[in-house]
């Protein structure tokens, strides 16, 4: 791999919101980074890769206030627990920071100048409630009350849970902060406006480039700029935990304003470091990549605000924006009641390898943005069968003969063999899967080499020559060659297998393993004495994980009194209900209501076309969970224009006016999209 052009790469990761632990979820994201970054650095590139905690926001400053904690004190502290999680799974950051620093300071008031001077920051006075008692405008999901359709109590300031009806938090009655339990009124405020709407032409052509963003990305893309695009309203009142904007007394910038800036933050944390040039990589004339491995959560912030703030801020836009799907745990969203909200420190906590998580995220991931599933029975089979049953195995049937039998030195030539070159010349093959993020396609091929490699055990059977006299120089050969299969198949895995590599760098006595190493033989070369690499997987070890996570969660739960539920309303006669036209709906796309706290968007297929609706389910949910689902809609509802687009339809929802959930309706299998409800 010698001819491969030399390269400079910076990588980050999305930045985790310091308000909670690291879980399974988010190790998908930051696992499939680490092995590109890997993977690159054994190519012999040149390659930073930077991330960091996301640290401002009224939910920081909150959650702070609940545990006695200065937001600075809050943050710290979930610094140092992300920091060690993310250790504990070998994802090797070169440098990890935090939003809340010097640097991004600096340079989120540069970029903001730069922004204003280029006429994109407009100033406006809206209106919003506010908490007189402590004294700050109230986001939507901060204010709370009675249903103005239906009259449910503490319902959120843009939706009912109950009824699915939507407006605005100056239409609930009785209305409260959530915050301090004050009645909110209504005041004006000046807010500041990044004018995405003029760079609609620029993100048109950006988001349309070759190998910017993936097909399903730039098809989303397509869609909301089509929409149209919306002014960003990018500031907050005081009091907000974040950096305030620059002649603005009491404004600060909003959290998705400064967080991404992080990326450059850390790098020029990073880079005043190691003497690096942070205009070589940040810089609008940069020759260098620069990628963003992202969740496709986050897609609309980071393939529309974030270009155009840096293309009119004077610096580089990203080389391209890698979105990885969501984690599904046998085949469903992680669920708190059956232990399958997992956290990876309780995952570390019960004994398991953090190397059997990233082989087998690896065997799932694609260059696409499809959801992975872990399913716990496959993990412990899958890990099992392919890391020990066919890799590991390899050298445990060899390594000892070596030892034994000639001084632990292998041989000095090797026969030629179609097995070996087959297994060199893959080099080349597993390298473009994992350029290319087609890291299953790339576990597949070099467990199918393994799998080539145990036949050729089994035909040649050690075991069998090292009990026949005059059969030394072919037990040599023989086993020699198995270690050189082994060492091939290492390099191939090291990327995904990094602590698991370096074991067996020094069972092979060698230096760090690279991917050019692929096209030389060990010959002629002492090794050490072989010692167990990995064990299998024990199924109660994933028991305990699942039971771990249950007891974990169990202080958390409140205790919540018998379910109220509302009265049965007025008998109605048949004429009444036939009157309503409830259809079986497919939801073939799900996404966040940028603005408001408590929707989602939901793209229904009846059968004779699809439905926009804006349903009030976003507690419950998460868009990429409904995706696929069927469900139950009122679809000859009129339509319902709101300040978000026009809301086609109803789904139906269960709940009680207290008590636990919110549940939306889901037909028996063997429905279809536009069958009526009768």
């Amino acid at each position: 791999m010698s001819n491969v052009s030399p390269r400079k790469i910076l990588v980050t990761n999305a930045l985790p919101y310091a308000n909670g632990a690291i879980h399974l979820g988010h190790l998908v994201g930051y696992v499939q980074a680490d092995v590109w970054v890997r993977f690159q650095k054994m190519r012999g590139h040149t390659v930073h890769y930077v991330c960091g905690d996301d640290t401002h926001g009224t939910p920081i400053m909150i959650n702070a206030e609940k545990q006695g904690m200065t937001p600075d004190a809050f943050v710290a502290k979930m610094y140092d627990e992300h920091v060690v999680d993310f250790a504990g799974f070998h994802v090797g950051f070169d440098e990890y920071y935090h939003t809340n620093s010097p640097e991004n300071k600096e340079l989120a008031q540069s970029i903001y100048r730069r922004l204003k001077t280029d006429g994109k920051i407009a100033v406006r006075t809206i209106s919003q409630l506010f908490d007189p008692q402590r004294e700050m405008f109230l986001p939507d999901r901060f204010v709370k009350g009675e249903c103005p359709k239906c009259g449910a109590k503490d319902q959120y300031g843009d939706n009912c849970e109950v009824c699915g009806a939507t407006y605005a938090p100056t239409e609930l009655k009785n209305p409260y902060s959530a915050v301090s339990g004050a009645t909110p009124v209504l005041r004006d405020s000046e807010h500041y406006f990044f004018k995405l709407s003029d760079c609609a032409e620029f993100l048109g052509k950006w988001t349309r480039e070759p190998g910017r963003l993936q097909k399903e990305a730039a098809n989303k893309m397509g869609e909301w700029l089509g929409a149209g695009l919306h002014d960003w309203d990018i500031s907050r009142d005081a009091p907000y935990f974040g950096f305030e904007i620059p002649d603005a007394p009491g404004k600060y910038f909003y959290v998705w304003l400064d967080a991404p800036i992080g990326y450059m933050a850390a790098t020029k944390h990073l880079f005043d470091r190691i003497g690096e040039d942070f205009g070589a990589y940040w810089g609008k004339d940069s020759e260098a990549e620069l990628y963003h491995f992202i969740g496709k959560d986050i897609l609309y912030f980071h393939a529309l605000f974030w270009p155009a703030i840096l293309e009119y801020s004077g610096h580089r836009t990203p080389t391209a924006i890698n979105v990885n799907g969501f984690l599904t745990v046998d085949g469903q969203k992680m669920s708190k009641s059956r232990g399958t909200f997992i956290t990876a420190r309780s995952y570390l906590d019960v004994g398991l390898n953090p190397e059997w998580l990233r082989y087998y995220y690896a065997a799932k991931l694609g260059g696409g943005i499809e959801d992975a599933d872990l399913s716990l029975t496959d993990f412990v089979a899958r890990v099992n069968s392919d890391l020990v049953g066919k890799y590991v195995n390899i050298a445990s049937r060899a390594a000892g003969f070596i030892t034994k039998r000639f001084a632990g030195r292998l041989c000095n030539q090797l026969p030629d063999l179609t097995l070996l070159d087959g297994v060199r010349a893959a080099a080349g093959q597993i390298a473009a899967s994992f350029e290319a993020r087609e890291y299953a396609k790339a576990m597949r091929d070099i467990m199918a080499l393994a799998d080539e490699v145990n036949q050729y055990v089994d035909s040649v059977k050690p075991w069998e020559l090292a009990k026949q006299e005059g059969k030394d120089a072919e037990l040599h050969t023989a086993c020699s060659l198995l270690i050189n299969l082994f060492r091939l198949l290492t390099i191939y895995l090291k990327p995904v297998l990094p602590a698991l590599a370096a074991k067996v760098e020094d069972f092979l006595n060698v230096a760090p393993l690279t991917w050019a190493d692929a096209q030389t033989l060990l010959l002629d070369h002492e090794i050490k004495p072989y010692s167990h690499l990995m064990t299998r997987i024990d199924s109660k070890q994933v028991e305990a994980l699942v039971e771990a996570n249950k007891q974990s969660l169990a202080p958390a739960a409140e205790v919540v009194s018998a379910p109220v539920y509302e009265p049965i309303a007025e008998t109605i006669g048949i004429g009444d209900f036939s009157k309503i036209d409830l259809r079986i709906a497919k939801i073939v796309d799900a996404r966040h209501v940028e603005g408001a706290e408590k929707l989602l968007q939901l793209t229904l297929d009846i059968g004779s076309g699809t439905r926009n609706v804006f349903a009030g389910i976003k507690s419950a949910y998460k868009p990429e969970d409904l995706i696929g689902r069927l469900t139950v809609m009122v679809a000859n509802l009129e339509p319902r224009k709101m300040k978000f687009g026009l809301s086609e339809g109803m789904v139906l929802a269960a709940s009680g006016e207290v008590g636990p959930g919110l549940f939306i309706l889901s037909p028996d299998s063997g429905a279809m999209p536009g069958m009526r409800v009768k």
